[in-house]
């Protein structure tokens, strides 16, 4: 299933990695509206599913303190903590137009991850992130359209990077997220020769945000939006913070 993607992205995106956690509470409403004004592109979260089918953000899936902890899977939405937003409520308040990427670690919130995303006008703007290769081809079957993300290590990329970024191609999987430290540009260089989108998690300093935009990385996540959107503004990418 080799798809030819659209231009690669000019500029990349900063995803603000749970929102400006480095700031405010990560992964609530506070947090991603600060990562909007301190200038990230982007935002990421991780989505789960709650007892009666709402996609609830949150990073770890666990509510409560030991040894009441309760994972959100067995938990209706009324019951949960009242800073844990849905994907509705995110979409409500920032709109349809910002570039979403989730951590689907539950793997039930695919389907309805995509209906909520559709229901706000905002398909084109999501990209849904998985480790297992298989589980995201049958996703690719599921739905023609949707950006799909394989986020793994370079390590893990059994037969090697290239037999790896090629079997994403065969796929239709669209982009590859690897650690920073994972990225050279000649691998970025390898991932667009198969026109995969190459991502870049755990960028967290000034000079790898530099180093990896210079690259000619197509997105970037972080818990610094404010050296974030410094990096881009080095290239002329992006918005002023406060903007």
């Amino acid at each position: 299933m080799r798809t030819r993607l659209p231009a690669l992205l000019q500029p990349p995106i900063g995803f603000a990695h749970r929102g400006a956690r480095a700031h405010a509470d990560e992964n609530t409403i506070g947090a991603f509206d600060l990562a909007r004004r301190l200038g990230a592109t982007g935002l990421e979260s991780d989505a789960w599913l709650t007892r009666d089918g709402e996609v609830v953000l949150d990073h770890d899936g666990v509510v409560g303190r030991w040894p009441n902890r309760r994972s959100i899977r067995s938990v209706d939405r009324a019951a949960l903590p009242r800073h844990l937003p849905t994907l509705d409520d995110l979409f409500e308040h920032v709109g349809p137009d910002m570039p979403l990427s989730l951590d689907l670690k539950d793997p039930d919130t695919f389907g309805p991850t995509v209906a909520i995303a559709r229901r706000h006008g905002a398909h084109g703007c999501l990209w849904l992130c998985h480790p297992d290769v298989d589980l995201l081809r049958r996703w690719r079957s599921e739905d023609a359209t949707v950006r799909l993300v394989h986020s793994t290590r370079k390590k893990s990329c059994a037969g090697g990077l290239e037999r790896h970024v090629a079997r994403l191609a065969e796929e239709g999987i669209d982009a590859l997220n690897m650690p920073a430290s994972d990225w050279t540009g000649g691998n970025v260089a390898l991932a667009h020769r198969f026109n995969r989108y190459a991502f870049a998690w755990d960028a967290q300093l000034d000079r790898v945000l530099v180093s990896l935009l210079d690259m000619g990385i197509d997105g970037v996540f972080s818990d610094w939006s404010d050296r974030m959107a410094d990096a881009f503004a080095r290239f002329g990418m992006g918005p002023k913070p406060g903007a």
